[in-house]
């Protein structure tokens, strides 16, 4: 039996004006900013008047380790979405923006898939509403007004072998990691190395993402460190004074986006940082904001719950006071036989031994979520290849770790197969079993913090640093930042360091490479492993099949 492809299902949604969908969240059509028809930003103002409303339920979508057999975060995101709008509750969905670099290197977009798909398709995957260029144009002015100002004078004693302040651009451009920049004479400035990361990677994109309005913007870009001085003292974006002209270009791309899903619901579409190099979230403020308009919000957190579930509890709801009623963590029967030893050509043929096998790492997961104090729902993303021996193996191994696991047919049916997933999450929820709480507390120091991740989620051994890592933590502690949480950027692959290992392996070390201190978005970036901030693009990048037909319609990207 043949499918429709996404693009063809999404080509055929019958979308309403954004008009309407604002209006099923009680959003006047003033407080709508649109882009055409069927996208709009929601205005501060409205977003002011609605915070002294009663919060509703905060529903986290998370994974197991990403296989290439594919799990489909988004995709039961968006299906659960629409199944709690189905069983009659107002329900909003809450994800990130996709990335240029991606959808032109690997994987093509990310909206979801089949009927659980959020619509404009295509807009959202390319420029969408500008937010990202946003991002790119004030990290960039940023970049300018530092050598800028070493080229006048340089009355701050910037020391040029210290400037942290990385260049950044929305594409994956290896050759652009490590750069020299004013090459060319003394008219273009002081010769210095310089680098690029991906815009995702940018701290003014986390900035954007954890800020409640822009007044705490202004505030955490002038405490961005840029650079350091001769005798080591830092530099911050405040003494650049760039703080607020970049404020300025940032002041649209921090109000929401909303679009709508194939069943017309709502869904807040914001912020894009990458859970393996960042904390892997849609912003504060759309979540925030849905939570008092919504009985319920899902959102999800970037790649397996190691990485995305784990930034969002330590980071995302430690800073915005956010706490979660009940975590859907998201497995395929495909990615069970695939962590059990099944080569992806193999995958559609039944074999039940394979899916326990590789049910491990669906077990660490359940572990590690629940040490959050959170209740866990599996969801069992269906593919039609599944059989029923091979799901009852799941849902046998899930209950073994004391939570259920229902079958989800979104992707197939819709809200029609995401509903008893829905039931179960409500009935979840409206438990009051969470009782959320970090893993490790503020006042911990910044090492420990970084072992505590390295033992408890990825069930490491040890955390390998040389000595100037770790004094450079203790110098961060002594400037005031020992509060601060870590954020680890590692493979998404693997609880390890190693892509290749997958499962629940044990006996590990995790190498520290780097460590950055993101002042500004309040959190250090431990650099572990050979993970990069800036991406490649593979030997055949999916830009090579991305082309407009003669109906002036894109193919490729999905």
């Amino acid at each position: 039996m043949s499918y429709k492809s996404d693009i063809e299902i999404a080509r055929e949604a019958s979308k309403k004006p954004i008009q309407e969908i604002g209006a099923k969240l009680g959003i006047p059509s003033e407080h709508l900013l649109p882009y055409g028809h069927d996208k709009a930003k929601v205005s501060q103002d409205f977003i002011t008047s609605v915070e002294g409303n009663k919060s509703g339920k905060l529903i986290l979508v998370t994974a197991i380790n990403p296989t290439p057999a594919g799990e489909g975060k988004t995709t039961t995101t968006v299906g659960l979405g629409d199944g709690l709008n189905r069983i009659g509750k107002r329900a909003t969905v809450c994800i990130r923006e996709a990335s240029l670099g991606p959808n032109f290197g690997m994987k093509g977009g990310a909206a979801g898939g089949g009927y659980a798909q959020v619509v404009p398709m295509e807009d959202m995957n390319l420029h969408f509403t500008g937010d990202f260029h946003a991002i790119t144009s004030a990290h960039s002015l940023l970049s300018a007004m530092i050598d800028n100002h070493i080229y006048w004078g340089n009355t701050l004693d910037i020391d040029t072998r210290r400037v942290v302040w990385r260049r950044v651009v929305d594409m994956n451009d290896r050759s652009l990691r490590q750069i020299t920049s004013s090459l060319g004479g003394v008219s273009n400035g002081f010769a210095r190395e310089d680098g690029f990361d991906i815009t995702v990677a940018s701290e003014v994109m986390a900035i954007l993402c954890l800020s409640k309005n822009l007044k705490d913007l202004e505030e955490r870009l002038g405490s961005m460190i840029v650079a350091y001085r001769r005798d080591k003292t830092p530099v911050f974006c405040r003494d650049i004074q760039a703080e607020g002209a970049m404020t300025v270009l940032l002041k649209d791309a921090m109000q929401p986006n909303l679009v709508q899903t194939l069943e017309n619901n709502p869904a807040f579409v914001h912020g894009g940082p990458f859970a393996n190099i960042a904390h892997g979230c849609n912003s504060v403020i759309a979540t925030t904001t849905a939570l008092k308009i919504s009985d319920y919000v899902v959102t999800e957190a970037g790649f397996g719950a190691d990485l995305g579930a784990e930034k969002f509890m330590n980071i995302k709801c430690r800073k915005a006071g956010l706490a979660p009623d009940c975590v859907v963590l998201v497995a395929t029967v495909r990615a069970m036989k695939m962590n059990g030893g099944v080569a992806k050509t193999d995958l559609g043929a039944e074999n039940v031994e394979a899916v326990k096998a590789g049910c491990p790492n669906l077990g660490r997961h359940i572990e590690n979520l629940k040490s959050f104090g959170v209740p866990v729902v599996v969801a069992i993303n269906h593919f039609v290849t599944d059989t029923e021996a091979e799901v009852h193996a799941v849902r046998d191994y899930v209950a073994t770790h004391g939570a259920e696991a229902v079958l989800s047919r979104h992707w197939e049916l819709g809200s029609e197969g995401s509903e008893p997933l829905a039931r179960k999450v409500v009935e979840v929820a409206e438990g009051g079993h969470a009782n959320f709480g970090p893993l490790y507390p503020d006042e911990m120091s910044l090492f420990e913090k970084i072992e505590t991740v390295a033992k408890r989620i990825y069930r490491a051994d040890e955390v390998l640093a040389d000595q100037k890592i770790r004094n450079q933590l203790k110098d961060w502690e002594a400037q005031g930042y020992g509060n601060l949480p870590v954020c680890m950027a590692k493979t998404q692959y693997s609880f390890t360091t190693d892509p290749n290992r997958r499962g629940a392996p044990t006996g590990h070390s995790v190498p520290v490479r780097e460590v950055r201190l993101s002042a500004g978005s309040g959190f250090v970036v431990v650099v572990c492993g050979e993970i990069m901030t800036m991406p490649g693009l593979p030997s055949r990048p999916a830009a090579e099949n991305i082309r407009l037909n003669d109906a002036g319609q894109i193919e490729g990207l999905f």
